[in-house]
């Protein structure tokens, strides 16, 4: 065998290793026994033990040296297995198997300070895990920028000066169509009613149907927060629901089959390799929120769900499939963000983006996390946060030690306004098919020009090779203004 045949042999085994400890992160959030969080933070610190001596062996870094690629694809490969260890060679074992603990622990003392909307049970928790972050990002960053190092995990090449432009340019836009629809004489009415939990996930699945998942190499649970988890034969969704609410459930799932469905959608024959997953968290986010939004949102679907919805609940308050589109595109000023409407939604993120960067830095203490997560949703929002649990503690992502992670989510919706505008100029009879509920030719097009690619191109070429164009925010914005515009009768 070829030095490139045993690294990639090798390399099966960690991507194989590394599917199993994620499983184990998906039996963890929906359904592991709550009182073994112990034994899983145990489990999981174990198997990141395993991991990080495998991706630091010093065989990988001789195999590396003598690996001749055949193609492209071998040269990527070799690239991706080459960055790979060399992050994983600057962080102590010691230091990823404690983050693998405390953050698998972390998880349980998160949703439980949730659901009692006791935020001082969870942040000396956070504490402990920023310390660890703080001293992983040192390892990686290497003399540079912190914040940096950690998002380069989920964006690679990209770096906090790049996202705070992109984020300069959106704002001024996106506050002032914000004003102009809250301000509009039409505002559309919310929906009301009762709407039973098996009811809800019934749907659900239709929708997830519709969009094409398969169910052979998935399955559907809830979750306090939603979320895709698995690769190659097995990608799993879950979902949650609010029976006042059937919204949130229908396109939280719609969302996770974005996800999923990048997975499965990836040439099979990078299976166990480098190249057999989504090649960064933005590029991942362009397709749940493309799905969820561009598509799953858009006024034919919307249609056909309108159908669907008013079968499956004996009726529903709004008259007609233009008020239910309104009204699924509704905008409100909330405190959720994965409830949030397409025109705020960034908004949220550029708040977080800001704390976490605060955070890494050291200009933020955990105890004083919740003031300034409160002041600054009152000056982004103009409202004021009634509990911590629609505050601070929404979201899971720093409980796991996600930071850098959430610009991703907005960089996801800059990538998904660019390939909407070239797919609807490739597929001119799209709205035709959506209008049945059959998502298959916006389907196959994310497939053949995006999803199949798995980490072969890196993130900005992946998103410029599918549509043709430099990457940009003004189609984003461009998509927003005129469907907003619309509704709202501005």
């Amino acid at each position: 065998m070829s030095a490139f045949d045993d690294l990639l042999a090798f390399q099966r085994q960690t991507e194989a290793l590394s599917s199993v400890a994620e499983r184990l992160g998906w039996d963890q959030e929906t359904v592991m026994p709550r009182g073994a969080t112990e034994q899983r933070s145990e489990e999981m610190a174990a198997m990141e033990s395993v991991l990080h001596e495998r991706r630091t062996d010093p065989r990988i870094g001789e195999w590396l040296d003598q690996a001749v690629p055949e193609d492209g694809e071998d040269a990527r490969i070799i690239e991706l297995i080459a960055r790979d260890f060399r992050r994983a060679s600057r962080i102590p074992a010691r230091l990823a198997t404690e983050l693998a603990r405390q953050t698998s622990l972390a998880q349980g003392v998160w949703a439980e300070a949730r659901a009692k909307d006791a935020p001082e049970e969870f942040l000396p928790v956070l504490g402990d895990i920023l310390m660890l972050k703080r001293e992983e990002a040192a390892a990686l960053a290497d003399g540079g920028d912190l914040y940096d190092a950690l998002l380069d995990d989920y964006e690679p090449g990209a770096t906090q000066a790049q996202i705070a432009r992109l984020f300069d340019a959106m704002r001024p836009r996106l506050v002032a169509l914000r004003e102009d629809v809250l301000g509009a004489d039409y505002q559309p009415e919310p929906l009301s009613g009762h709407f039973p939990q098996e009811t809800q996930l019934r749907l659900a699945r239709t929708c997830a149907t519709a969009f094409g998942y398969d169910w052979t190499r998935g399955r559907m649970d809830i979750a306090v927060h939603p979320f895709s988890s698995g690769r190659w034969q097995d990608s799993r969704i879950t979902t949650r629901v609010v029976e006042t609410d059937p919204f949130n459930c229908l396109y939280s799932t719609i969302h996770e089959v974005g996800h999923s469905s990048y997975e499965l959608g990836i040439d099979p024959d990078y299976a166990f390799t480098p190249l057999g997953r989504g090649v960064s968290m933005g590029a991942h986010e362009s397709q749940s929120r493309i799905y969820e939004n561009q598509i799953g949102r858009g006024r034919a679907f919307t249609g056909w769900l309108y159908q669907r919805m008013s079968d499956a609940f004996g009726g529903l308050s709004l008259p007609d499939a233009d008020a239910f589109y309104a009204t699924v595109n509704r905008v409100t000023p909330g405190f959720i963000r994965t409830e949030s409407d397409e025109v705020q939604y960034n908004l949220h993120i550029m708040l977080r983006f800001d704390l976490e960067r605060d955070l890494i830095a050291g200009r933020l203490d955990t105890r004083d996390l919740v003031e300034a997560w409160n002041a600054r949703f009152l000056n982004d929002f103009g409202v004021a946060v009634d509990r911590p649990a629609n505050g601070v503690l929404q979201d899971v992502h720093w409980a796991v030690g996600l930071f850098g992670y959430f610009p991703t989510y907005a960089l996801g919706n800059v990538y998904a306004g660019c390939l909407n505008a070239a797919m609807r100029a490739a597929v001119p009879d799209l709205d035709k098919a959506l209008a049945w509920g059959e998502a298959d030719p916006a389907v196959e097009w994310l497939r053949e020009n995006m999803q199949r690619h798995g980490g072969l191109y890196p993130p900005r070429d992946l998103i410029e090779r599918a549509t043709g164009a430099e990457i940009s925010e003004a189609p984003l914005l461009d998509y927003l203004e005129e469907k907003f515009s619309g509704i709202y009768r501005l």
